[in-house]
This record gives C-alpha cells, sequence and structure tokens, in this order.
C-alpha cells in the first residue's frame, strides 16, 4: 500500500519528510529487502482483519542506516466497520537492540 499518513515522530526516526514518504509504497521503499514479502504479508492479513502485534523489522533510513522499529499492524475500519486499510504504530527499539547485540 501507499502510505497515506506520515507523522512527526515518523519523519525524526527514518528522516523522510511526510512529503517524502507520502504517496510511495511502503514495502518497497522503505523496508529492508530481506523483510519485504513478510511485512508485505503482515499487511496483507491486516486488510483482512488479521491484526499484528510486536513484529520487529528493519527499517531503512533516508541515510541507509538500519533502525529496528517494533510494530502492530490494525486494521482500519470505516465508520460501518468496513476495512479500509492499514495503520502502523511503532515504537523505535533501536538503542535496545544494539544493546542486546553487544551482550
Amino acid at each position: 500500500g501507499l502510505v497515506n499518513e506520515w507523522n512527526n515522530k515518523t519523519a525524526e526516526i527514518t528522516g523522510f519528510s511526510k512529503n517524502e514518504a507520502f504517496n510511495k509504497p511502503l514495502v518497497s521503499t522503505f523496508i529492508k529487502s530481506n523483510l519485504r514479502d513478510n511485512v508485505q504479508g503482515i499487511l496483507m492479513q491486516a486488510l483482512k482483519g488479521n491484526e499484528t502485534s510486536n513484529y520487529e523489522l528493519e527499517f531503512e533510513t533516508k541515510t541507509k542506516e538500519t533502525v529496528y522499529l517494533l510494530v502492530n499492524a490494525t486494521t482500519r475500519r470505516d465508520p460501518d466497520g468496513g476495512i479500509i486499510g492499514v495503520v502502523g504504530v511503532a515504537q523505535d527499539v533501536t538503542e535496545a537492540k544494539k544493546n542486546e547485540n553487544a551482550i
């Protein structure tokens, strides 16, 4: 799917402004290539009403750095309950991941 919302925190974490991200394909533009199929599958499941919690993914920033995000993919519904998209909520866990790898 295409990005249709990009908040200030997401812009800060990724280095991409809202204008740069808006209407871009989320998976092929921003997700590391080795995880694209899995992330696409999670999005497709959310579009069927099957939500995913606490999925860790690697996100490529504008400067080509990797940030680690813990993501929830939630089904977005219209007032009548029809599915109209997916809302992704993410937490930046990069520092925790770096500490974990250092142990």
